[in-house]
C-alpha cells in the first residue's frame, strides 16, 4: 500500500450530526429538537426545489412544531459577494435563529455565510481567507439536493469577485453546520448535466486530496471510498437518473469527497479552475472535469504510485499494476465523453489571447496551489488552458 508519510500533524472536523439514506428528510423535526428550541427558521433554497412542493411541505411541518418559517430563492449559482450582501440583508431583516440550506452547492455556500454573518457585524469580503470568522454562527441544517460540492460537511464557502473575475474561499470552522441531511430522494430529478457536472466536482475532490501535498490517513480515508463510490455510480445515476440505488452512493461519495478535501485541501485543478468561473462564468463541476486530466498528466511524475491505488478504488487494475496511472486519466476522459462534458473552452468563449490572463489569475489561489504535489509555473499553467484550446 502506498501509504502517506505526513510531516506535520493533521487535523479534522465536520458537521454536528448526519442523518442518511433514503426517507432521511423526514428526521430533519425530530433532528432539529434535539439540537434546541427554535421560533423563527429562515429556508435558504433555489426556485427549482421550491417547484417540487418540497418548501412548502417543510414550513408546514415546522409550523407543526411551533416554528415560524420564511423563505428565500434569490442566492445565485456560482453567487458573488454582491449578491452575499443582497440576500443577506433581506434574511437579516427579521427574527431568526435557525438556518436551513436545502439546495446544490452555492445554495449550501450561502447558508454558511448568513450564519457566520448574523453574529459577526462585518461585510463578507473582510472573511475572505482562513479563520477570519471570530464568532460562531447561528445553528444551521444543509440538506444537499445535488451530488458534488460536498458543501454540507465542510468549513468553505467560495463566492465570486467579478471585479477580479475570480472566486474565492471563504474557510473558518465556525461554519461547520449543527445536521446534515442526506436524502437521496431530492436528487432524483437532477438534469442529467447537473449530474454530470456535479458528480465530476465530487471525484475531483477526492482524486485531488488524495495527491494533495496535505494528504493524511484521515483524508485517504474519505478519498478512496469516495473514488470507489462515485467512479460505481455516476455514469448509472447519469443515464437512470430515477435510480436511487445509485443516487445514494453518488451522495455519500460527494459527502466523503467533502470530508476528504475538509482535511488535505484540493489543489492546482480548482485553482485553474476558478478564474474559469470568474471570468467566463463556466460552472465550478464542467471547468473541473475539462481541467482535471490534463493537470493529473502534469503531475504524473510525482503520483503514478498514488494513482494505482486509485485505479484499484475504481475498479481499474490491481494495485501495482503497469498501466493504473493512465488507465485513471484514460476512464476520466471516457467519463466526459459519455456525459457529453465539453472538451474545449472555446465552447465558452475562451481564446488564444485569454490564456495569459487566466494564468495570472490561477496564480494567485496560492491556498490550492501550494497543495499540488508538483509545483507549477505560470508557463505550466498556461499550458493546461491550451491543452483545452484545440
Amino acid at each position: 500500500m502506498n501509504a502517506v508519510q505526513t510531516a506535520t500533524p493533521y487535523f479534522f472536523q465536520t458537521a454536528g450530526s448526519i442523518a442518511a439514506g433514503a426517507g432521511s428528510l423526514s428526521q430533519l423535526l425530530p433532528r432539529i429538537g434535539a439540537l434546541g428550541s427554535f421560533k423563527h427558521a429562515v429556508i435558504i433554497t433555489q426556485p427549482s426545489i421550491q417547484a417540487l412542493g418540497v418548501i412548502d411541505s417543510l414550513s408546514g411541518e415546522l409550523a407543526k412544531a411551533g416554528i415560524n418559517s420564511r423563505s428565500y430563492t434569490e442566492v445565485k449559482p456560482e453567487p458573488t459577494v454582491g449578491n452575499i450582501r443582497e440576500v443577506f440583508a433581506a434574511v437579516s431583516a427579521e427574527p431568526v435563529d435557525l438556518l436551513i440550506g436545502i439546495g446544490g452547492g452555492s445554495v449550501l455556500d450561502a447558508t454558511k455565510l448568513f450564519s457566520v454573518l448574523l453574529t459577526n457585524p462585518v461585510d463578507v469580503q473582510s472573511l475572505i481567507g482562513t479563520d477570519l470568522v471570530a464568532n460562531p454562527g447561528i445553528p444551521t441544517v444543509l440538506i444537499p439536493t445535488t451530488s458534488g460540492t460536498g458543501s454540507e460537511v465542510t468549513p468553505n464557502a467560495i463566492v465570486t469577485l467579478p471585479e477580479e473575475e475570480l472566486k474565492v474561499g471563504i474557510i473558518s470552522r465556525h461554519m461547520l453546520p449543527k445536521l446534515v441531511i442526506l436524502d437521496p430522494g431530492l436528487t432524483v430529478s437532477l438534469p442529467k448535466p447537473i449530474t454530470a457536472a456535479t458528480g465530476m466536482d465530487a471525484f475531483t475532490h477526492a482524486l485531488e486530496s488524495y495527491i494533495s501535498n496535505k494528504a493524511n490517513p484521515i483524508s485517504d480515508m474519505f478519498a478512496l471510498e469516495s473514488i470507489r463510490l462515485i467512479a460505481g455510480s455516476l455514469v448509472q445515476a447519469y443515464h437512470e437518473g430515477q435510480n436511487l440505488a445509485a443516487r445514494e452512493q453518488l451522495l455519500l461519495g460527494s459527502m466523503y469527497g467533502g470530508m476528504a478535501l475538509t482535511a488535505a485541501g484540493t489543489a492546482a485543478v480548482h485553482a485553474l479552475a476558478y478564474p474559469l468561473g470568474g471570468k467566463f462564468n463556466i460552472s465550478h463541476g464542467v471547468a473541473n472535469s475539462m481541467l482535471l486530466p490534463h493537470v493529473m498528466k502534469f503531475n504524473m511524475d510525482c503520483i503514478a504510485g498514488r494513482l494505482e491505488q486509485v485505479a484499484a478504488a475504481m475498479g481499474l487494475a490491481s494495485t501495482g499494476s503497469a498501466g493504473a496511472p493512465e488507465a485513471v486519466i484514460e476512464r476520466i476522459f471516457q467519463w466526459t465523453k459519455e456525459m457529453n462534458i465539453p472538451q474545449n473552452l472555446r465552447a465558452f468563449g475562451v481564446t488564444e489571447q485569454d490564456v495569459d490572463s487566466l494564468a495570472v489569475a490561477a496564480s494567485k489561489v496560492t491556498r490550492l496551489l501550494n497543495n499540488n504535489p508538483k509545483v507549477m509555473s505560470i508557463e505550466d499553467m498556461q499550458a493546461v488552458y491550451r491543452k483545452l484550446l484545440p
